[in-house]
């Protein structure tokens, strides 16, 4: 852009945007392709974490306070991302139990009265006929587009917002679907939350459906903000107004001819600039007067305070990421059948290979050969646990992102959350791995040993697994955490302590610091 002739270090997006919205009113927000539309929605809903925003946002009159408001308004993204393995009832009622308080004023809210309210929302929203259908991966199983969409629109209602975003609510969906959600979003509308949506290209029906636009040009400039009155009769109304502008013709989609007569072209054609002429023209005269008003708080009225950041305190937020990773894992034969399945077929091909060989360990070639044997072991099972748990964790990785941005959870109960559901699965994998590779190897029968042996095999497959876990964690995606993985099973090799023994240590010593080592 430098060498286009841009001197300017940073590229503004919004400039002086100024308009407000009320409770029971939809607002579309609408602009061609880079007009910054999600911009705004996201400076406006806190999810911006980039570049340098000024200016003054107010909720109610009093300033804007980002903790305080992600626990009263719920984001609609325009991908609908959520964990494959639960129910569309079960996400509602863990979104519910993440987001809503134990208590309002004097009443408590129970458990009860939370599940009744999440029953409530899937009627608003026309999924109660479908509250135990799986939600599944989007395109290879579960839910069509269109109910993936009203359970996004679901998992923010069942927090009782006051303020919901919605980004681009009808993308991707055929007229009859785009129909339905927009009921679903009239509904929402109706029980007098404020609720505001990108659109793009949206039909008659669709556009008719709101109350206000916000209109932006190319630059992030308002161009037009106001009521859109019956059939779009007031926006067209201002529009034919300006010298030069073409009348609708009839039966014609006033969002696609309001866009057409905005462009740049019809401004280079016209020699003129549609957001200097709004910015001179009554209507906004009158939305100044509007935000004026509503910027100074109401007699009698205090800020909004919660006392802590999140609704839950550590060990709700704790148990709710546990009972989901719960159902997560239960429902994933995939994952937790096929490591079952390859440690089963490991076990036995080297209790076969290495037969009996824990009865003859006279001489030390035989006794390197049983450190390999357990050694080879270890890594096997180890190394395709590390591999087997990345999807799952990709796959739950970015339902993270979003959850934690609504402000469902901190990171830490989510993570042990996640740490402590692979404990018992890979309990239940060490125990029959052990009992066969010992019994085949024919190892000494003693409780000692037999239990030293299955610490070292169970702790170094937890460590494998938590091992995988982390390199999704760090890396953007789960093909590169498998890369960035296999680089340093070649290490984990060659630092066993079977390679390169310890200096100075006999073969016996060998043994035990091997053991010592596989188990660290």
């Amino acid at each position: 852009m430098k060498q286009q002739g841009v001197t300017d270090d940073r590229l503004q997006l919004l400039r002086d945007v100024t308009g407000s919205f009320r409770p029971g009113v939809l607002t579309a927000l609408m602009g061609v392709s880079g007009a910054g539309k999600t911009t705004l929605m996201d400076v406006l809903a806190g999810r911006k974490t980039g570049g340098y925003i000024e200016g003054d946002i107010r909720i109610s009159g009093y300033p804007k306070n980002q903790a305080t408001f992600a626990r009263i308004s719920g984001y609609c993204e325009q991908n609908d991302i959520h964990s494959p393995q639960v129910t569309i009832r079960e996400s509602l009622i863990y979104s519910a139990f993440l987001r809503l308080p134990e208590k309002i004023g004097d009443q408590d809210i129970t458990d009860e009265i939370k599940i009744q309210f999440v029953d409530e929302v899937m009627e608003l929203v026309e999924l109660d006929s479908l509250k135990d259908a799986l939600v599944g991966l989007p395109g290879i199983s579960g839910l069509s587009t269109e109910q993936r969409k009203r359970l996004t629109i679901a998992v923010e209602l069942v927090a009782n917002p006051s303020i919901i975003f919605m980004d681009e609510p009808t993308s991707g969906l055929d007229a009859r679907a785009a129909a339905i959600v927009m009921r679903t979003v009239r509904n929402t509308v109706d029980t007098g939350r404020t609720v505001v949506c990108t659109i793009h290209q949206p039909s008659i029906d669709i556009f008719e459906a709101f109350d206000e636009l916000l209109l932006l040009k190319r630059g992030g400039q308002v161009i037009y903000s106001g009521k859109l009155g019956r059939n779009s009769q007031k926006m067209i109304e201002y529009f034919e107004a300006i010298p030069g502008v073409p009348k609708i013709k009839d039966k014609y989609n006033p969002a696609t001819w309001m866009l057409e007569v905005s462009s740049v072209a019809a401004e280079v054609r016209l020699s003129m600039d549609f957001a200097d002429y709004y910015r001179t023209s009554d209507l906004y005269k009158q939305n100044k007067v509007l935000v004026s008003q509503l910027s100074q708080p109401e007699p009698g009225t205090s800020d909004l305070y919660f006392p802590t950041e999140y609704s839950q305190s550590i060990i709700g937020q704790f148990k709710a990421c546990l009972w989901k990773h719960w159902l997560t894992y239960w429902r994933s034969p995939d994952y937790n059948l096929v490591r079952f399945s390859f440690t089963l077929f490991t076990a036995l091909l080297l209790g076969s290979i290495f037969w009996k060989i824990g009865t003859n360990m006279g001489d030390a070639n035989t006794l390197r050969m049983v450190i390999g044997a357990m050694y080879t072991a270890v890594m096997f099972v180890g190394i395709n646990n590390c591999a087997t748990v990345q999807p799952i964790v990709s796959i739950e990785r970015t339902v993270f992102y979003r959850e934690r941005a609504a402000g469902m959870y901190s990171a830490l109960p989510y993570a042990i959350a996640q740490v402590v559901m692979e404990i018992p699965y890979v309990f239940v994998q060490t125990s029959y791995y052990t009992l066969i590779v010992y019994a085949m190897m024919s190892f000494q029968w003693t409780a000692a040993k037999f239990f030293w042996f299955f610490f070292v095999s169970y702790f170094s497959f937890l460590y494998f697994t938590y091992y995988g876990m982390m390199t999704v964690s760090i890396s953007p995606n789960h093909e590169v955490a498998g890369i960035f993985a296999a680089a340093f099973y070649s290490l984990f090799n060659l630092f066993s302590g079977f390679f390169i023994p310890r200096p100075g240590s006999g073969t016996t010593g060998f043994a035990h610091w091997h053991g010592q080592c596989m188990g660290s």
